[in-house]
């Protein structure tokens, strides 16, 4: 029986993967359309996109980042900046539109098209990428983790009083001068600090219904969509000569120098590349959860989704999938729904989320001695 197993043809790649991208867009049509299931699930797709941009930075590559939160922020907060009321100035006051439907159309401030605030958000991250590259070109080890880590300190302190940061005034594209308004540059901040940008626009993609707040499976559909993007391209990316250099400068720099692998070239891609993927779910964030305040961007954050990384095993991209998914359900459902009631249970008056980075970090130690490269390593993912 065994032996007639064996000669079994497995099955092709491809084959698995249309089952889950079946198996996936289902799922929100199992639950209700508001189901605080399917509101877990937007959150654990959105931190996987996030989670497959550090890899490539950190298990790819092999350069640490602890700062990573920051592209979070400026992916959100560009969607804030071209989704709201926040630049109340521009056009005269009327607002400036593009490729938005009713009630943005209507509304003051500037209101983009997702997908172009998709498009700019990549553009703003993967510069910020290639800027806190740039230090830690000379650096290794622990000195690549101060710099980052100070890098994500610096966005995390701009976002809290970035209302005391004033800006000039922006360019009117309708009447081809400077400024909108005579007061704007005296009013414009960067941010709104703690009191954050809200409300942000709803997704409006042509030939669709605007979504909503009631209705979650669209959500659930775009996040789902990409990642699948996303996916597709860390896939090329790590078959790529791109992707071998990375890996080649992950085991050995040295060698990888003498083998003729340009050295500034690969690390800043590596940078900016995994940057990128922050700043698309920073967007989709800002978008779905309607606000862009600065106590989302804690140092925390970071180190949850670089646990993600290394649960799943790094380098390997299956591995961050499955590591994303447990770790965002952990924090978002098994414990403030199913464990959080425990301590009262066992006469024990304290909240258990209060200690959830302290499970985070329980788990990672398990992992570490059971798994050592991770739930699934990088040689299988």
């Amino acid at each position: 029986m065994t032996a007639a197993l064996r000669k079994l043809p497995r099955p092709d790649d491809r084959v698995l993967a249309a089952l889950a991208i079946a198996a996936g867009i289902a799922l929100p049509f199992l639950f209700g359309s508001g189901s605080p299931f399917i509101h877990d699930a937007i959150l654990a797709l959105s931190y996987m996109m996030m989670a497959l941009g550090l890899n490539v930075i950190v298990g790819f590559a092999g350069l640490l980042d602890l700062g990573y939160v920051a592209f979070f922020a400026i992916g959100a907060y560009t969607m804030g900046w071209l989704g709201s009321n926040f630049f109340s100035g521009a056009g005269g006051g009327e607002g400036f539109h593009l490729l938005v439907g009713s009630p943005a159309a209507e509304m003051p401030g500037i209101h983009v098209n997702f997908l172009i605030v998709i498009v700019v958000a990549v553009i703003f991250t993967t510069i910020a990428g290639i800027l806190i590259g740039l230090p830690t070109l000379r650096l290794r080890g622990d000195y690549i983790a101060i710099v980052t880590l100070a890098f994500g300190e610096i966005i995390g302190r701009i976002a809290i009083n970035g209302d005391q940061i004033k800006i000039g005034p922006i360019w009117d594209a309708t009447l081809g001068r400077l400024p909108l308004l005579p007061e704007l540059g005296a009013e414009a901040t960067l941010t709104r600090g703690k009191q954050g940008i809200t409300p942000v626009d709803k997704i409006d993609l042509p030939l669709l219904d605007p979504f909503t707040s009631l209705d979650l499976r669209a959500w659930y559909l775009i996040a789902l969509a990409l990642v699948l993007v996303v996916l597709f391209v860390n896939l090329r990316l790590r078959d790529s000569r791109l992707g071998r250099a990375w890996v080649a400068l992950r085991e050995d720099e040295v060698a990888a120098s003498s083998m003729g692998i340009p050295l500034v070239k690969t690390k800043l891609l590596a940078y900016g590349t995994g940057a990128a993927f922050g700043g698309v779910s920073g967007a989709l964030l800002g978008s779905y959860l309607n606000t862009v305040s600065a106590d989302q961007f804690q140092f925390s954050f970071s180190i949850f989704i670089l646990a993600m990384v290394i649960l799943g095993g790094l380098g390997s991209i299956w591995g961050v999938v499955v590591g994303a998914i447990l770790l965002s359900f952990v924090n978002t459902w098994l414990i403030p729904d199913v464990l959080n009631g425990v301590p009262g249970q066992l006469g024990l008056d304290f909240d258990l989320t209060q200690l959830s980075y302290a499970i985070f970090g329980f788990l990672l130690v398990i992992v570490m001695v059971l798994r050592p490269e991770g739930v699934i390593p990088e040689r299988l993912g």
